[in-house]
């Protein structure tokens, strides 16, 4: 209860440096494309539950389905890279795709799954697959043998084995992953929904931008920003929840 009282304590003291920066600089500027934090988390609360609200749930929606998807899929291949045959053939995959920024396959996914949620679900998942996928693989590989040949010599079969040793080696791997590419799929979030679309906090803040509305405008970088927070709040959760042995 201490360290969770530390924590948040030292968190709203982060935050309320940033709001004095963010006052004074608004001070010394004094232009409308710089409204102090009064006046745009004014408008944060206003527009919450109505348009803003709306498009911050929808924005939360492609996240946490991209993030479901991605996990879904990457564990899986990364975990069949323990198979020395099967890491043959997807290491030079991985090592000719992973560098590729993949933003880039924006158009074509469009092309093919249209303007709706399924173009950027799908984009979000492309960036996190990756970012999962290489800690699990290398998690996975990186499990000592002799480890592996203790358990197994008292019995435990392959789901018992995945479950007490491999599962818990990568998990931690997962859920650290995770909380540092969340930020780049927030970034892939915004970037998708600024285009052709109409709906998500991506455009709801070009929408400001182009109407010079910029108290509107900080409001929606203000949400982003807390959906940003949440999702790693939730996966720091997660982590201290499902791998308590690593804060012992």
């Amino acid at each position: 209860m201490q360290k969770l009282f530390h924590r948040a304590s030292t968190t709203l003291g982060a935050l309320l440096l940033l709001l004095a920066l963010w006052a004074l600089a608004a001070a010394v500027v004094r232009l409308p494309a710089l409204p102090t934090p009064l006046t745009a988390f004014a408008v944060f609360f206003r527009e919450l539950p109505g348009e803003l609200g709306r498009h911050l749930l929808v924005s939360s929606y492609r996240v946490a389905a991209g993030i479901c998807l991605a996990v879904a899929t990457a564990i899986p291949v990364g975990l069949t890279c323990r198979n020395p045959a099967v890491d043959r053939v997807l290491s030079p995959l991985i090592y000719l795709i992973y560098p590729v920024p993949k933003i880039v396959f924006l158009p074509v996914v469009m092309v093919f799954l249209g303007l709706g949620d399924g173009a950027k679900i799908l984009l979000i998942t492309l960036v996190l697959f990756f970012q999962i996928l290489l800690p699990v693989r290398d998690g996975a590989r990186h499990i000592p043998q002799a480890l592996i040949a203790s358990v197994t010599s008292l019995g435990a079969g392959r789901g018992a084995l995945l479950r007490h040793v491999i599962w818990p080696a990568v998990l931690p791997e997962v859920l650290t992953a995770l909380r540092i590419a969340s930020g780049t799929a927030i970034a892939v979030l915004f970037f998708a929904e600024t285009i052709a679309s109409q709906e998500g906090l991506g455009y709801y803040l070009l929408d400001a931008w182009t109407r010079y509305a910029y108290p509107e405008l900080y409001a929606g970088i203000i949400a982003m920003g807390l959906l940003g927070f949440l999702i790693y709040v939730i996966l720091e959760w997660l982590e201290r929840r499902l791998c308590a042995w690593k804060y012992l």
